[in-house]
């Protein structure tokens, strides 16, 4: 995540449960949409724009790395 969307932060500085959205690591939608394409082209699995699971998904990196690791295909 740091690395695809050139984040000013290390590993370390990121809470696992801290949210991904404004007051945690501050992404926006645009920044969503890259790392869903990531995780598909990585992962093998897709991350549907209009899902509703997706607040829940993308609520933290834990919740994230969750999901990638209860669906993967890779």
């Amino acid at each position: 995540m740091i690395e695809c969307l050139n984040l000013e932060v290390t590993a370390e500085q990121i809470a696992p449960d801290a949210p991904l959205y404004g007051d945690g690591l501050g992404l926006d939608s645009i920044d969503v949409l890259e790392v869903a394409l990531v995780v598909s082209k990585r992962y093998g699995l897709q991350l549907q724009s209009g899902s509703a699971d997706n607040p829940h998904i993308f609520k933290s990196l834990r919740s994230l790395s969750d999901h990638i690791a209860a669906q993967r295909t890779r």
